[in-house]
């Protein structure tokens, strides 16, 4: 397996495509927006410097990995020749729906058609496909040049060589592949996003302020970052969407979004990408300032 084709040019999909071309694969990045390949390829040029200067890369092995790129505007054109699709789409049932339907009908028969969705169902996603064994879960993490998990998620019908393939591809990326069965939230969302919806309960009970909490986690359950930041990270849309996922898929009612989630999120208060979420965001400052909102 060489050919590798990533459908989405966002963060999650340059950063797959960046460990894929790093790693010797031919990569066809696609997205329909002819804008955001070009941003994508000047992020991905970013992050191989970065690289370059923490000294796990060279100059020529940057060249290389951006030689294995190219860019395509057209799902079809792009999976023609492709060996495993990965779709990196945003986090909407509907779109990865579409995506699957259009690649199932132009990728050759024998190619495996992975996901990186972080919550929706592998099962479902696979029975809009004529070819429901060789789909597949590959969620990695973000960022994903630097996280090790893949999280890999078996659908009903996927074929147990699909899934032995996909745990040696990761392997060959260097990242650490984990299995698990297609239920909402998977492990890492199913554990993760309760955590962080209780944190934003805390917050909107006036239990503790933003600050208290994320240091509470930090420094008490020696977490990297508080639940309050690293949702801000994530994006405040994509809990919110992960979590109807929770609450729909087992009907229960632990699994519903924090009143709160829900006003930021119609608010336009989506975290970094936004600016502002739980605390304010500037390009060029890593200053963690609370947002004026919660102080």
């Amino acid at each position: 397996m060489k050919n590798v084709s990533v459908v989405g040019a966002g963060t999650m999909g340059n950063g797959i495509a960046h460990v894929f071309a790093q790693s010797g694969f031919t990569v066809t990045l696609i997205d329909v927006n002819a804008a955001q390949l070009e941003k994508a390829i000047q992020i991905i040029t970013k992050n191989l410097d970065r690289q370059i200067a923490k000294g796990t890369l060279t100059e020529t092995q940057k060249q290389s990995a951006l030689a294995n790129i190219n860019t395509q505007t057209d799902i079809a054109a792009g999976v023609q020749n492709a060996e495993l699709v990965i779709e990196a789409a945003t986090e909407n049932v509907d779109l990865k729906l579409k995506i699957f339907k259009q690649v199932d009908e132009a990728a050759p028969a024998s190619t495996i058609l992975a996901s990186n969705t972080s919550s929706i169902s592998i099962t479902k996603i696979a029975a809009v496909t004529k070819r429901p064994q060789l789909v597949i879960g590959m969620h990695f993490m973000n960022p994903v040049p630097v996280m090790k998990l893949v999280e890999i998620i078996n659908g009903y019908a996927t074929a147990k060589e699909v899934t032995a393939a996909i745990v040696d591809l990761s392997k060959q990326l260097g990242k650490v592949p984990c299995v698990v069965n297609d239920f909402p939230g998977f492990i890492a969302n199913k554990i993760l996003m309760p955590m962080i919806n209780e944190a934003i309960y805390s917050l909107y009970e006036g239990i503790a302020g933003v600050e208290a909490i994320d240091t509470i986690m930090k420094l008490g359950m020696a977490h990297p970052m508080g639940p309050l930041q690293l949702a801000d990270f994530i994006g405040l849309d994509v809990c919110h969407s992960i979590l109807n996922v929770l609450y729909e898929g087992f009907g229960n009612p632990k699994y519903a979004p924090c009143p709160l989630l829900v006003n930021m999120v119609v608010a336009g208060k989506f975290g970094v990408k936004s600016g502002e979420g739980f605390y304010t965001y500037t390009a060029g400052s890593k200053d963690l300032l609370v947002s004026e909102r919660f102080r």
